[in-house]
C-alpha cells in the first residue's frame, strides 16, 4: 500500500484529465442506466418509451462524440486512462459511423414484425443494444491488450443476448447456442494469446514500444503463435476465413434486425481495434520480422472474398445469402489495410468503404425485413413477382445490391475503387506479388458477387407468380426509411467528396 501512495497523485490526475476524452462513453454508460430504470418502472409496456428514450440518448452520444473532433485536430493521437485507451482522428471516425447505423437499427427493431411480435417486448433489447454499443466505443479506443479483452467480451456477451432474444423456433435456439458456443472458444483461444504476449514480453501496453521491444529478444515461433492466437479472437468479430464458419446460421437465425447489428457494427469496431493492434508494427524502426502482417492480411483477404463470394453464389435464402456476402466484405475491407505503413489513404480507404457497406448492408436487411413481412418471402422464389407489387421496394433494392457489387454511381463503387487504390499503391512500390493476387482476386469475386446479386432483381422483376392472396399492409415508415438510404448511396457515389473532405 506504501508503495502506491506516491504514484496515487498522478494517478489521479490522469483520470481526472481523461474524462474530457471519454464523455461520449460516460454518456453511454447513463443512458444504459436509464433505459434499463425505465424499462423496470414503466415494465411490459415501457417499449416505445425504451425507443425514444434510447434513439434520443445516442442522437445525444454522437453530437458530443462530433464536439471530441477538435481534440483530434491534425490527426493527433490522444491516449488516456494510462495509455488503456486511444482517441484519434480514425477512432473518432469509426466511433461516429457506429452511432449513425446503431441510431437507424434500433428504429429498425419496431419495424421488423416478427421481432415486435415477440412475447417478451423489446424495452431489454435496447438496454442490452446500448451497452452493446458502449463497448463497440471501447474496442476502437483500446490501445491495450486487457482493453482490447474487456471490450470485446463486453460486446460478446450483448451479442450473445441479442441473438438469443426471440428463440421461439428451431433456428432461432440454434443460432444463441452456436454464437455462444463459438465466441466462448474464440475468447479462450484469444486470452490465451494475449497471456503468453504478457508472458514475452511483460507488458499489456501496445504503444510504449516494450511490447514489440520484447517481441524482438522472444523466440519467432513462440511469439507468432501468441500474435495468431490473438487474431482469432479479432477474426470471429470479423468473421474473416477461417473464423467465418458461425456467421451464415447465426445470421439466418436470429431476427434481422439483430443480423443487421451484427453483419455491420461490431465489423466496423473490429477493423479500428486491428487498426490499433498492428500499428506498433508498422514503426520504421522495428526490425522484428518474424511475423509478417502483410502477408497475413493478404492471405486472409484473399481466402475471405473466395469463401464469401463463391458461398453466397450457392444460397438460396435471402438472410443466408446476405450473412456470405458480409463475409467477401470483409475480406474486400481488409484489401485497404494491406498498405501497412497505414498511410492516411490505406486509412480513408477503410472508413469510405465501412461506411459505403454500413449503410448498403444495412439497407438490405431492412428490405429483406420488408419482403418477409408483406409476402413472407425468405427464400429467392419468394420474391417473383414482387417487384411490380411493390415498385418502390424493389427499385431501392436493386440500387442497394448495385452498390453492394460495386456498379458506379454509387458508394459501394466508390468505396471499392479507393479499396483497389491502396492496394495498387503498393503494389507500384513493392511489386509485391500478393498485391497483384488481391487486385485480381477483388475483381473475380466482384464479378461473382453480380451473379448472385441478380438473382434477387431477377425474381423481382423478370419472373412471374400466380399468387394473388396472402399479402400484408405495407409498412411506410420501413419503406420511407429505405429510401432515404438509397438516395444518400447514389449521392455518395455521384459526389463521394460530400463525405470523403471530412475522412
Amino acid at each position: 500500500m506504501h508503495d502506491l501512495l506516491p504514484s496515487l497523485h498522478g494517478q489521479l490526475d490522469d483520470v481526472i484529465t481523461s474524462i474530457r476524452f471519454f464523455m461520449p462513453e460516460i454518456y453511454l454508460s447513463a443512458l444504459f442506466v436509464i433505459v434499463l430504470v425505465t424499462d423496470l418502472l414503466f415494465g411490459r409496456n415501457s417499449g416505445w418509451l425504451c425507443r425514444v428514450v434510447s434513439i434520443a440518448g445516442l442522437v445525444y452520444v454522437l453530437l458530443k462524440s462530433v464536439g471530441q473532433a477538435q481534440l483530434v485536430a491534425g490527426d493527433k493521437s490522444v491516449p488516456f486512462f494510462s495509455n488503456m485507451l486511444l482517441l484519434n482522428h480514425t477512432t473518432l471516425i469509426l466511433k461516429l459511423l457506429i452511432d449513425v447505423i446503431a441510431i437507424i437499427i434500433l428504429l429498425f427493431y419496431e419495424w421488423d414484425d416478427n421481432l415486435k411480435s415477440h412475447t417478451k417486448k423489446l424495452s431489454d433489447l435496447y438496454s442490452i443494444s446500448v451497452a452493446a454499443i458502449l463497448g463497440l466505443h471501447l474496442m476502437v479506443m483500446a490501445a491495450n491488450l486487457l482493453s482490447i479483452y474487456l471490450s470485446v467480451e463486453m460486446v460478446s456477451i450483448a451479442s450473445y443476448l441479442m441473438v438469443s432474444y426471440k428463440t421461439e423456433n428451431r433456428w432461432g435456439s440454434e443460432a444463441g447456442l452456436k454464437y455462444v458456443l463459438f465466441g466462448a472458444a474464440c475468447s479462450a483461444i484469444m486470452l490465451y494469446g494475449i497471456s503468453l504476449l504478457y508472458g514475452l514480453c511483460g507488458t499489456l501496453d501496445l504503444f510504449t514500444g516494450a511490447l514489440t521491444y520484447g517481441l524482438m529478444h522472444a523466440n519467432p515461433l513462440t511469439a507468432s503463435f501468441a500474435l495468431i492466437l490473438l487474431l482469432v479472437g479479432i477474426g470471429f468479430k470479423l468473421s474473416f476465413v477461417p473464423m467465418h464458419f458461425w456467421a451464415p446460421d447465426i445470421y439466418q437465425g436470429a431476427p434481422t434486425p439483430v443480423s443487421a447489428f451484427l453483419s455491420a457494427l461490431p465489423k466496423i469496431a473490429a477493423f479500428g481495434l486491428l487498426i490499433n493492434f498492428i500499428s506498433p508494427f508498422t514503426d520504421p524502426s522495428i526490425k522484428w520480422n518474424a511475423f509478417d502482417f502483410q502477408l497475413f492480411l493478404s492471405i486472409v483477404a484473399i481466402a475471405t472474398m473466395i469463401a464469401g463470394n463463391f458461398a453466397a453464389a450457392l444460397q438460396n435464402n435471402v438472410k443466408r445469402m446476405l450473412a456470405y456476402s458480409s463475409i467477401g466484405h470483409t475480406g474486400f475491407a481488409m484489401m485497404a489495410l494491406v498498405n501497412f505503413s497505414l498511410q492516411r489513404q490505406g486509412i480513408e480507404a477503410l472508413e469510405f468503404y465501412l461506411l459505403a457497406y454500413a449503410f448498403a448492408g444495412t439497407a438490405a436487411w431492412m428490405l429483406a425485413t420488408y419482403f418477409a413481412d408483406v409476402a413472407g418471402a425468405e427464400d429467392m422464389a419468394g420474391y417473383k413477382g414482387l417487384g411490380f407489387k411493390y415498385p418502390l421496394a424493389g427499385v431501392c433494392f436493386i440500387i442497394i445490391l448495385i452498390s453492394l457489387t460495386g456498379i458506379p454511381l454509387t458508394a459501394g463503387f466508390n468505396g471499392k475503387l479507393l479499396a483497389f487504390s491502396a492496394v495498387y499503391s503498393v503494389y507500384r512500390d513493392s511489386h509485391n506479388i500478393w498485391m497483384l493476387l488481391l487486385m485480381i482476386t477483388g475483381a473475380v469475386t466482384t464479378v461473382v458477387s453480380l451473379f448472385y446479386y441478380i438473382k434477387i432483381p431477377l425474381n423481382l422483376f423478370l419472373r412471374k407468380t400466380d399468387r394473388t392472396t396472402g399479402f400484408a399492409s405495407s409498412n411506410s415508415v420501413l419503406l420511407t426509411s429505405i429510401a432515404i438510404i438509397t438516395i444518400l448511396i447514389v449521392y455518395l457515389g455521384v459526389f463521394p467528396d460530400f463525405i470523403y473532405r471530412y475522412l
